[in-house]
């Protein structure tokens, strides 16, 4: 076998590549991002389509995680020998709705998906089909499933967590209509759901396109959550929902609740997007807020919004979309985003999606927060949508399936088998 040196002395002379999108690009050591080694994971070969969702860093731990549908199990990496570590969950967790293989899976339908390392405890919780899973990282065991959505066969996606009020929210998005549910960590019991449906028109009135990524702000006391399209904003929102307006609920008492109309006194507020088609969001320095679009209209350009999030202002528009999950890492000033549906054009393919005709060249984008412009894109693996940095070792985590599926890579065979990809980021 190829040993991890001679390995990374490769990947470096195939990927520390800079390319300017929509803003100031370098491929200098100081800004590019530059490919350290590759993390096998067991079960996942050169003709997988390798299904995950979320990742995330634990760096008291020492330890990277991620949702793995073909293994129905949260992976877990060592960030200190960037090895595969072992499985959480197998047997509990509902995989790909079409088994193991997952071709042709539902990624409503499939599991786990959304992944929250819940800081200062040992729990991480995980979005699953009709539950929320709560890992023990001392056991490295499921302790305990709340039951989402009853036995409707969806998913509970993305969330995010509130430490002040120690509250955990977490979407919905194929439900009818999408909701979100906010769980006490204390307890571990739901206080409230809340459904989305235009403001004022009630229950009955019409449901949001689905749901994203969220993120909770100190500053605001407030949940900020990607709205994938209301009516008056079809394309995408960002809904800002106080903190206290869930708390209405207790874990004796769980309340169902709808989004309200915003008010100057009620602390909710709606960020238009524009032709968006939001999916991951992160808080930036200052009052920064940046949004990954992923947009679906064929020809396009690929964006990211980086925006005020008091007060909704768009303050910069970077053609470096086409990406999932984004990730703010203080210790650089810069985010990372891990852009698989990117294109050599920079524009949507066909539909917003990859395929043999209208191909996409996966990329990890790179921008710098202080001057809301890109460094640089380096070419990432299929698929590769999740990202997460770790600011103790200095490292970038991505997920990705092997070259041959999903199908619609046209640079993939960079890298062939599925795994993870880990970068320098110094």
């Amino acid at each position: 076998m190829m040993t991890l040196r001679i390995l990374a002395v490769m990947l470096i002379a195939a990927m520390t590549l800079g390319s300017n999108c929509g803003g100031s690009s370098s491929s200098s050591s100081s800004s590019a991002v530059r490919a350290k080694a590759l993390i096998s994971v067991p079960n996942i070969t050169s003709t997988s389509n390798f299904s995950f969702d979320i990742a995330g860093v634990d760096s008291a731990k020492g330890r990277m995680y991620f949702t793995d549908r073909n293994n129905a199990s949260v992976d877990v990496i060592d960030m200190n020998t960037n090895t595969f570590l072992k499985f959480i969950g197998k047997g509990v967790f509902h995989g790909c709705d079409t088994g193991p293989s997952c071709a042709g899976a539902n990624n409503d339908k499939s599991g786990p998906n959304g992944l929250n390392v819940i800081p200062g405890t040992n729990f991480i919780y995980v979005g699953d089909v009709n539950a929320v899973r709560i890992i023990d990282t001392t056991t490295d065991t499921v302790v305990n499933s709340i039951n989402i959505g009853g036995a409707s066969g969806l998913r509970a996606d993305e969330g995010c967590y509130d430490p002040d009020h120690h509250i955990f929210m977490i979407n919905s998005p194929a439900e009818s209509p999408p909701f979100s549910t906010f769980i006490d960590t204390n307890t571990q019991k739901i206080i409230a759901t809340l459904l989305f449906t235009d403001p004022g028109t009630g229950p009955g009135g019409p449901a949001s396109a689905g749901l994203e990524a969220c993120v909770y702000d100190h500053g605001m006391q407030s949940f900020l959550n990607n709205n994938d399209g209301s009516t008056a904003n079809p394309h995408g929102e960002v809904d800002v929902i106080p903190a206290s307006f869930v708390m209405q609920g207790t874990p004796g008492n769980p309340v169902v609740l709808t989004l309200p109309v915003p008010t100057p006194t009620n602390g909710f507020k709606i960020f238009p997007q524009g032709n968006c088609d939001p999916t991951g969001l992160d808080l930036g320095p200052g009052t920064d807020m940046i949004i990954s679009c992923r947009q679906v209209t064929t020809g396009v350009p690929l964006t990211v919004l980086i925006m005020n999030r008091t007060n909704g202002a768009i303050l910069a528009t970077l053609n470096a979309g086409g990406g999932d999950q984004v990730w703010y890492d203080p210790a650089t000033n810069r985010y990372y985003l891990g852009a698989s549906r990117w294109t050599a054009s920079g524009l949507a393919a066909t539909g917003g999606a990859c395929s043999a005709s209208s191909p996409c060249t996966p990329v990890v984008t790179v921008i710098d927060a202080a001057t809301r412009s890109v460094i640089t894109q380096t070419t990432s693996g299929n698929n590769a949508h999740a990202v997460t940095v770790d600011p103790m070792t200095h490292q970038a985590y991505l997920p990705y399936s092997s070259a041959a599926a999903p199908a619609g890579c046209a640079t993939c065979s960079t890298f062939p088998n599925g795994g993870v990809l880990v970068y320098s980021t110094q």
